[in-house]
């Protein structure tokens, strides 16, 4: 059977709390849904004598990036971009 882990204060964030602690705390949470609905239109748009331009993802664009990085392009007219992002983080002992 494994010691129990001691106390130890970590700078910036304070003393840690024993195991029990933390199940009596915890949210309960066992089963978690996510529903994201995107309902944009683009409609009766019109145009002329237009001119799109390219899209380029050059190397080292990404450099440094940290988190969770969306890129969405487009080098057209009269279009409609949803994106959405559900991030869910479960932390278990």
């Amino acid at each position: 059977m494994a010691a129990p882990a001691q106390s130890a204060y970590v700078d910036g964030l304070g003393t840690s709390v024993s195991g029990s602690t933390l199940a009596q705390s915890r949210g309960g949470i066992e089963t978690t849904t996510e529903t994201m609905t995107l309902n944009g239109s683009v409609d009766h748009n019109t145009d002329n004598h237009v001119v799109t331009g390219s899209n380029l993802i050059d190397g080292g664009a990404f450099s440094g990036a940290v988190g969770l990085p969306t890129v969405i392009q487009n080098s057209g007219n009269n279009v409609l971009i949803q994106s959405g992002i559900i991030v869910n983080v479960q932390f278990k002992p």
